[in-house]
């Protein structure tokens, strides 16, 4: 069995109700429920979650729920603990543990079936690998540009330039430092062995393992601030998506 399994709860504190937020017409959380349902590779699709407005909109597109405790649902709960939650209910429910899982956030609508797929073919191919996640490359982000602001109200640097490289090459031009690539949430393919020693994986996001392959698209994202909405809708859009008519 492949699962699809997306998160998503009630609470937001920086953009209240972020995970239903319409846009182009249906809620945010539906596109990567239309993504695992359109997977030719998934099985079966969980949503855990708090909410019954998140809950219905899982049923609606054919989805299973699983209840999502309380202490998961707070500002501090990590996902990692969340996804460790639901595969334990799936094995629980189904008394077998998913050959592998496609790990879904209800506010990364950046996500398509194909994409799903390939991560899977990817898995299936090369059994060293822990996952195959989505990235986005924004080198307007790069840790070159990073600063942190000190208790005397100064800029500096938030790593070390020479982490980056040679100081003597590096420059203000926001290639200067070599591409840099962001997991940006559509989706995470991983094994279950991921998540059942999800103490062993990589910062920040543990549940992506180790070894991990890189499924490139642009554009990508997972939804904080109601200003990011301007850009999935053009995503949704250049990818295929229109207005929902209700």
């Amino acid at each position: 069995m492949i699962a699809a399994i997306m998160i998503g709860k009630e609470g937001s504190t920086g953009f209240p109700g972020k995970n239903i937020f319409p846009v182009l017409g249906r809620a945010m959380c539906a596109y990567p429920l239309l993504a695992a349902k359109a997977a030719k590779h998934v099985d079966r699709v969980w949503v855990s979650t708090d909410s019954a407005r998140i809950a219905a909109i899982a049923r609606e597109h054919g989805a299973e729920v699983i209840d999502r405790p309380a202490h998961l649902a707070t500002k501090d709960a990590v996902s990692e603990d969340v996804y460790v939650h639901a595969l334990r209910h799936i094995q629980a429910a189904t008394g077998e543990t998913p050959n592998l899982m496609a790990l879904l956030m209800a506010n990364a609508p950046t996500i398509l079936p194909e994409t799903i797929d390939e991560g899977i073919e990817v898995l299936r191919r090369d059994p060293t690998l822990d996952s195959a996640v989505t990235v986005s490359c924004y080198n307007m982000y790069s840790p070159l540009r990073a600063r942190r602001i000190t208790g005397e109200g100064i800029l500096q640097p938030f790593v070390p330039f020479e982490a980056l490289g040679d100081p003597d090459i590096l420059n203000s031009n926001r290639d200067s430092q070599g591409d840099v690539w962001f997991a940006d949430m559509g989706v995470s393919v991983v094994r279950p062995r991921c998540l059942e020693h999800v103490d062993r994986g990589l910062l920040p996001q543990k549940w992506m393992g180790q070894r991990i392959h890189p499924l490139r698209q642009w554009g990508g994202v997972d939804v904080d601030y109601a200003w990011q909405i301007p850009h999935v809708e053009r995503w949704l859009r250049d990818h295929g998506f229109s207005e929902a008519v209700s």
